[in-house]
């Protein structure tokens, strides 16, 4: 597909290409078919998010992009929103997930499955942060974000968010 738009891109310009090698790829209906793209499925879907006192701190979006990735759309009631992009990343066995937000902050957190939670982890600003996705029996999820500052020898909480369903939209 590839060379064909080379090729056509060349002759609109009165030019002319070879067609490119091809470059392998994996089908978009088997590329991401293993199991482990699906751990993170249990959060995808549209959120009223509350923190730990009951209160309604933002929505979120939660969707499903490219057939193998999972994408966040943060929109906090007050302050800057951002996103995350989450994937499944097999030659590493681990997720990884890039936030960015509308203050210009940006963090890379690497981490998986351990079986109860997603469990990822990386620098954001300053301090290693350690963030848990675990689905809880009602349907919500449970955002709980941990720093520490010593390297990870002690952790201290810094946000538990709870995500409920939005239904009806």
């Amino acid at each position: 597909m590839y060379a064909y738009l080379i090729a056509a891109l060349a002759a609109a310009q009165g030019g002319s290409a070879a067609p490119a090698a091809a470059v392998p790829t994996p089908s978009a209906a088997a590329a991401c078919t293993a199991p482990e793209f699906h751990q993170f499925d249990f959060w995808v879907g549209r959120w009223a998010v509350f923190g730990p006192k009951g209160k309604q701190v933002a929505n979120s979006l939660i969707e499903k992009v490219y057939g193998c990735g999972v994408r966040e759309n943060w929109m906090p009631f007050g302050g800057a929103g951002g996103g995350s992009l989450n994937i499944y990343v097999p030659a590493e066995k681990r997720w990884e997930q890039f936030w960015i937000d509308g203050q210009g902050s940006r963090a890379m957190f690497v981490g998986g499955w351990n079986g109860k939670a997603m469990v990822i982890q990386g620098k954001w600003g300053g301090p290693l942060v350690r963030i848990s996705y675990s689905k809880n029996a009602d349907g919500s999820v449970r955002q709980f974000g941990e720093q520490s500052t010593d390297e990870g020898k002690t952790w201290a909480t810094s946000f538990d968010l709870t995500y409920r369903p939005i239904t009806g939209q």
